[in-house]
């Protein structure tokens, strides 16, 4: 049921960018924005692929992962922003009004296989034919994008006004929604049959997602961000133990709460030249 409620919101999300994109007459470049933030996350379950040439070839079917908050780690270091999970905006306002925008979009959320599974192996391991369920444990089979699954986006942003602030003549709030799509990058902590390896960071598949939220403007250029998001995420080809490699794919869940900030560049756009009229 989760996955279709994700791909309708994707679908909603990215009709609704397609029909404002389709009113931008004329893009220019009249501002940037900055934002910074913190996500959470809710996958589906996942059928985890694990090969690596003769020595195995096996899937493991519905594995349940989670995210990692672990808000904790801030008692020891408090100063320390990238931790947890965190969120990043840059993006470029193409129209005066600021109402369409391209930006790049990047969310570090964690990935966490939950441990001590009895999950259905079926394949081939060290050349014996596997079919059957296991209690993976601790140490048999462990998966985690913990360095982050890394979700790297380039999206779409339509912008438009709910609620206007007429003494100062600027928006209160506005509605935002974002459509686009990506690669991911993870870095992996692999543990397979006892012999477990944190990876290297890799282009390992790609993602695409829809979002939508508001945004509240308590001054005139900063503003707060607070979005639902829905997307699918395919790994098609992450780093395992030795030569070994990992595939699988899922949908997820996210809400992103984020603080940001617009840099107006209106005064570099060109004065439209008067008519003159005879």
């Amino acid at each position: 049921m989760r996955r279709y409620t994700l791909l309708i919101a994707l679908l909603l999300a990215g009709q609704a960018a397609n029909a404002q994109f389709l009113k931008l007459k004329k893009p220019r470049f009249s501002g940037i924005y900055f934002q910074w933030g913190y996500n959470r996350d809710w996958y589906t379950k996942s059928d985890v692929h694990f090969k690596d040439g003769d020595k195995y070839d096996f899937t493991v079917y519905d594995m349940v992962a989670k995210d990692k908050p672990d808000f904790s780690y801030y008692k020891k270091n408090p100063w320390d922003i990238t931790i947890p999970q965190n969120s990043y905006r840059i993006g470029v306002y193409l129209n005066k009004q600021h109402t369409h925008a391209i930006e790049v979009n990047y969310d570090h959320a964690k990935y966490v296989q939950v441990d001590n599974q009895t999950l259905r192996v079926k394949g081939q391991i060290h050349g014996k034919e596997v079919d059957e369920d296991m209690n993976l444990g601790n140490y048999l089979v462990h998966l985690e994008h913990t360095n982050g699954a890394n979700f790297y986006h380039l999206n779409y942003v339509g912008q438009t006004e709910i609620w206007h602030n007429k003494k100062k003549n600027r928006p209160w709030a506005t509605a935002v929604w974002k459509a686009g799509g990506g690669v991911v990058i993870p870095k992996s902590f692999v543990i397979l049959f006892y012999e477990k390896l944190d990876n290297k960071f890799s282009v390992a598949g790609y993602i695409f997602s829809g979002e939508a939220g508001f945004r509240f403007y308590p001054f005139k250029n900063f503003f707060l961000e607070a979005t639902a998001k829905g997307g699918y995420a395919n790994y098609v080809n992450a780093l395992g133990i030795g030569t070994g490699r990992i595939s699988h794919d899922f949908w997820y869940g996210e809400v992103v709460g984020l603080i940001g900030y617009d840099i107006n560049l209106n005064f570099l756009q060109k004065k439209d030249k008067p008519v003159i009229t005879q």
